[in-house]
């Protein structure tokens, strides 16, 4: 896959899939969005996209809804914490954290499984924190 060009020629190096129904996924990104280097990320809304032929190949709307995907300029899909140091590293004021995530330590990257693990636990609670969460005014509820 080639990068993907822009209005204004800006090449994509990154695409973000998030579900833009959740109101706590929608802060994050909404965070990420106005970080400096978001202009070289595209972020597609779930929530919002008509063809699911956007997605690409190896990514269905259930699962992209269900975990954190990014797709790299060549084509590559991925998940999970390692799909958060991706886009980490596109952002320098978070370049630093996606390069812990991503550091090896004799071959293996010892803070990516950590992180990986810690998101499988906070997946199942995803839901429950945004209702809590937008009940008490922390979160937006509408987009």
């Amino acid at each position: 896959m080639v990068r993907q060009r822009r209005e204004g020629g800006v090449r994509d190096d990154l695409t973000v899939y998030y579900d833009g129904a959740c109101p706590l996924c929608r802060t994050e990104i909404g965070h990420y969005r106005r970080c400096a280097g978001a202009e070289r990320v595209r972020f597609v809304d779930l929530a919002t996209m008509d063809d699911d032929a956007a997605l690409g190949s190896g990514l269905d709307r259930a699962a992209a809804q269900a975990r954190f995907h990014v797709r790299e300029a060549d084509g590559r899909l991925v998940s999970g914490a390692a799909a958060f140091a991706r886009l980490w590293r596109r952002l320098p004021a978070w370049r630093w954290l996606g390069r812990l995530v991503e550091l090896r330590v004799f071959g293996r990257r010892p803070v990516l499984a950590l992180s990986e693990a810690a998101y499988r636990l906070f997946l199942p609670l995803r839901p429950r924190l945004a209702r809590v969460l937008s009940r008490s005014g922390l979160l937006r509820t509408s987009a």
